[in-house]
């Protein structure tokens, strides 16, 4: 005789954005690193003619966050994608404008 598991509920979450928040924060670089325990991802904005990036936020998450986090980026790039056309990267080094990842 088989066990039947139980079918599990989808699980609704119910997402409060406060008002100063609605906005967001514009950023051009970022900066990842990690240990063992977690990544830390700092979305920072470096403007023009500047050389001093300003952290606008860090994400602080556990590494399976963060595996998450890579595959909703990459699901979304990918319908991006497919609806607008690819998303050319400049070269690096070129001065068609800061942006990019440090790690």
């Amino acid at each position: 005789m088989s066990e039947s598991k139980p079918e599990a509920k989808p699980m609704s979450i119910h997402v409060h954005l406060e008002e100063n928040r609605v906005a967001g924060d514009y950023v051009n670089m970022a900066r990842i690193f990690h240990n063992q325990t977690e990544f830390v991802m700092d979305a920072m904005f470096l403007p023009p003619q500047s050389n001093t990036a300003k952290v606008m936020s860090r994400l602080v998450m556990s590494p399976i966050h963060a595996k998450h986090l890579m595959r909703a980026l990459s699901q979304n790039i990918s319908m991006y994608e497919q609806k607008f056309g690819e998303i050319q990267l400049a070269p690096p080094g070129s001065p068609s404008g800061p942006g990019g990842i440090l790690h």
